[in-house]
């Protein structure tokens, strides 16, 4: 089914919507949270709570782009999820390296406290993808949205782990020096 008409259907209110979404996608959701989660329970309720998300948004929401759209969702709660559970007993796995990776070139929220700046600042960081060579964009994307290892990165552009590494290295750097310049990072 077209994603138009698994939206038509949740405009219609009709549970059809639901099946078709998680026929369609779920096996692209359960991996989204399952990369960030990685416990099958966990990543159970957060598709289920993603469902729950989308039949609550459509309508009157009307994703652009399902896929992204779900996506988006996934991986919010997915992460809501995580930090619950990281507040409860500290856990390790890729979720927590991306975090790490990504600690010193994001700034700390508690200097972000409007949102307005948070706003701002994922507009600089969207702009930042947007702007890196395609590969590079996808690696980026793969690692800090979709949380994937290193390993998958590298099996899936057919490059060797240390060459992920190095790559995604130069990006957090470059983001750095980006958030410097707009006066969000002080080194």
């Amino acid at each position: 089914m077209r994603d138009e008409e698994i939206i038509e259907l949740y405009f219609r209110r009709d549970e059809r919507a639901i099946d078709e979404t998680g026929r369609k996608y779920g096996n692209y959701c359960q991996t989204i949270a399952n990369n960030i989660l990685g416990n099958r329970q966990d990543v159970d309720e957060c598709l289920d709570d993603t469902y729950m998300k989308v039949w609550n948004n459509i309508p009157p929401t009307r994703p652009r782009i399902f896929k992204v759209y779900l996506a988006k969702i996934t991986r919010n709660l997915a992460f809501n999820m995580f930090e619950k559970s990281r507040t409860r007993k500290r856990g390790g796995g890729t979720i927590t390296e991306v975090l790490d990776e990504l600690y010193d070139c994001i700034p700390d929220g508690n200097n972000v406290e409007q949102g307005a700046l948070e706003r701002e600042l994922a507009g600089i960081i969207r702009d930042f993808v947007r702007n890196l060579p395609k590969r590079d964009a996808d690696i980026f994307t793969c690692r800090y949205f979709y949380t994937e290892s290193i390993e998958e990165i590298a099996e899936k552009f057919g490059i060797k782990k240390n060459n992920v590494s190095v790559i995604l290295k130069r990006l957090r750097d470059k983001l750095a020096k980006r958030l410097e310049k707009e006066e969000y990072l002080v080194s």
